[in-house]
């Protein structure tokens, strides 16, 4: 009988190589991929970030599980389409125009496919049209937006204005972080929701999708 508590333990610290071992193993033996992800791999998720937000865990940890848990997706993602189990919701990513920064854009991409959204990275010094094209084109229900320098915020604040005006903004729900900004700024430019770390990005996901 496999031990699946080392998923957890494998997971919280880092272990690609194992955590991928695990997968695999379980899934020979007959665990259903959904109970893989929903029962052993999103908890452990939940609470690397609740260690991150208590200062127990710090970003190059967080960047470690993140990409052993993307590993174990690549295994697992196949397998939960053919269940027909949906993910929680389509997630377009990107660092906004101008801004080349992605360390918290990708963890935050990488926490977000943890917890079972599905997650189209558009990259870095991304323009509002890739944006639109994402949710036009791949049915994306929400946009994720990261600035990490003050001179490209109000980049964000465009991206969200030409989604108004391609007329596609009531279908998508925004979400922004970075460095610079602030929940005030969010509330400003018209943003559904902020976080300052890639744990609460994945809270507010879900209860904004949820709603």
């Amino acid at each position: 009988m496999i031990d699946l508590s080392k998923m957890h333990e494998s997971l919280l610290a880092g272990d690609a190589k194992t955590v991928v071992a695990i997968t695999k193993d379980a899934l020979a033996a007959g665990v259903k991929p959904e109970d893989l992800l929903n029962k052993h791999m999103i908890p452990a998720l939940d609470e690397a970030g609740r260690k991150f937000e208590a200062n127990e865990l710090f970003v190059p940890e967080l960047l470690l599980i993140g990409r052993a848990m993307k590993q174990a997706l690549e295994i697992i993602r196949p397998l939960l389409a053919g269940t027909g189990v949906k993910p929680a919701g389509r997630v377009a990513i990107g660092t906004v125009k101008g801004d080349l920064h992605d360390i918290g854009k990708n963890l935050v991409a990488s926490m977000l496919e943890g917890g079972g959204f599905e997650v189209v990275d558009l990259g870095v010094d991304v323009g509002p049209e890739k944006f639109i094209a994402a949710v036009k084109e791949k049915d994306v229900n929400l946009v994720a937006l990261s600035a990490l320098l003050t001179t490209t915020m109000p980049s964000i604040k465009t991206v969200i204005d030409k989604l108004t005006e391609a007329g596609v903004r009531d279908k998508v729900k925004v979400i922004i972080g970075g460095a610079p900004v602030t929940q005030e700024f969010a509330d400003q430019i018209g943003a559904d929701g902020y976080s300052d770390n890639a744990n609460g990005a994945v809270t507010i996901a879900r209860k904004l999708l949820a709603a």
